[in-house]
C-alpha cells in the first residue's frame, strides 16, 4: 500500500471514527434506555480506532523508510 493509499484510508476512518464516536456518546447520554445496545456500539467504535491506530503506524513507518 502506497503512502498516499494510507492517507486516504485514514481519512475516510476519521471520519467514520467521529461519527462511531458521537453515536456512543449519544447512546452513552440516553442510558439507560437503550442499554442493550451499549456493547456492540461500544465494540464497533473500538474495531475503528483500532484500525486507525495501525493504519497511522504503517503510514509513520513508510514514511521514515523513505
Amino acid at each position: 500500500m502506497t503512502i498516499e493509499e494510507l492517507k486516504t484510508q485514514i481519512k475516510r476512518l476519521n471520519s467514520k471514527a467521529g461519527q462511531m464516536k458521537m453515536d456512543l456518546h449519544d447512546l452513552a447520554e440516553g442510558l439507560p434506555t437503550d442499554y442493550k445496545t451499549l456493547m456492540d456500539v461500544a465494540a464497533a467504535t473500538y474495531e475503528i480506532y483500532r484500525q486507525l491506530d495501525e493504519l497511522k503506524q504503517q503510514l509513520t513507518a513508510l514514511e521514515s523508510a523513505k
